[in-house]
């Protein structure tokens, strides 16, 4: 069924970013520096010198800005894949919680409300 001609396996829900391959080779560097933030020393290393972690990594102006703004949902436009920035949410304290009210247009508290209620 995929491999029929013309076949579009995407699906557009507005306000949300697929993550794709296309999306994947764009959020490469990034991605593989959130990865990296596994290790202590890594997620040290990058608070000591957030401007020079991200010119290691090679990070693009769309990702240092998102970087920045501390704008999950940037990085996620930006091909941030979300298990790998959850490391970096990680870093200041943003909890999964924090994530997701921020990916609903919710606050923290409202979201965990919705999750309790949908129990």
């Amino acid at each position: 069924m995929h491999d029929m001609p013309g076949f579009d396996y995407h699906i557009d829900i507005p306000g949300t970013t697929l993550f794709d391959g296309k999306q994947a080779m764009k959020g490469y560097a990034l991605n593989k520096m959130c990865y990296d933030f596994n290790k202590a020393e890594n997620r040290a290393g990058f608070l000591a010198d957030e401007e020079g972690w991200m010119e290691k990594y090679g990070l693009n102006d769309e990702q240092k800005e998102a970087i920045r703004a501390r704008d999950v949902l940037g990085l996620i436009a930006a091909g941030g894949n979300i298990y790998y920035l959850a490391k970096f949410a990680g870093i200041f304290k943003l909890s999964v919680q924090d994530v997701g009210a921020m990916q609903t247009g919710m606050t923290t508290e409202e979201f965990k409300d919705y999750l309790k209620s949908q129990a």
